[in-house]
Formats: C-alpha cells, sequence, structure tokens
C-alpha cells in the first residue's frame, strides 16, 4: 500500500453553526469549504492544518450514518481518513489480507475525493477511511 499522510479527521457534530465558530475564532484556523454530500446525507466543513485537514460532519438525516453516530456515541472524533495512492488497489491488498472492508471499490466523497472505508471491526475499533485524489 501506498498511504502518504492523514488526509484528515472527521469529526461528527451536531450543528456545523455552533462548530465552526469554536475552529476559527478559538484555534484560529479558517473553515475553507462547506459542502453536502447528499448520498451520505451529511453537511461537511474543511479547516486545513498542515497537509491534512479536520473535517466537520453535521447529519442531515438522522438516519443517516452520522445521525446514527451521534444518537449513539454522541459528538466527537468519527473517521480517521488516510491519502492512498492506488485506493481500488489499496482495497484489493487489504481484502486478499482479509481484513474486513465496508466499501469493496471506491465511491464519492467530499471534495471530490475517491473514498472507501475499513471496518472498525478490523482496525480495533478506528473507522478508518482511505481516500485518493482522482486529479493527481
Amino acid at each position: 500500500m501506498n498511504l502518504s499522510h492523514i488526509e484528515h479527521i472527521g469529526i461528527a457534530v451536531k450543528s456545523l453553526e455552533e462548530a465552526i465558530p469554536f475552529w476559527e475564532k478559538q484555534l484560529g484556523l479558517k473553515c475553507y469549504a462547506v459542502e453536502e454530500v447528499k448520498e451520505q446525507k451529511v453537511k461537511t466543513a474543511f479547516f486545513k492544518v498542515g497537509q491534512s485537514k479536520i473535517e466537520l460532519l453535521e447529519s442531515t438525516d438522522p438516519e443517516g450514518p452520522i445521525g446514527k453516530f451521534i444518537e449513539k456515541k454522541g459528538e466527537g472524533v468519527h473517521h480517521i481518513a488516510l491519502a492512498a495512492n492506488g485506493l481500488q488497489a489499496s482495497l484489493t491488498e487489504l481484502e486478499g489480507k482479509g481484513v474486513q472492508l465496508i466499501d469493496k471499490s471506491p465511491r464519492k466523497g467530499a471534495e471530490g475525493l475517491d473514498i472507501a472505508f475499513v471496518h472498525p471491526k478490523a482496525t480495533r475499533g478506528v473507522l478508518l477511511e482511505l481516500c485518493e485524489d482522482p486529479k493527481k
């Protein structure tokens, strides 16, 4: 596998409107993008921190993955995303090693990235997202 860096850390929040000011006013970061990903029933807000990002995730549907996460666990870290060069090859390699995947092939995520998730059972409780920028 060819992993280059932590792409982002995803944090589930009840309200982007209420969460964004902390990151901007208290930490001095700039929210550079807010985007809705309808297929995932979520609105996202992004902040750059060096080469990595913080992604805030607000559910647009209580039955969506973020809505269910917040109902069960409350607000907090939802996933860690790693940048993968050759995402499909990485998924094939992991599956060949017996790693439990949520996605066996990439799908579209926020910021136009191709994404796929590794099941938390395979990572000892951490939802792991692998991301690839199709433009690179």
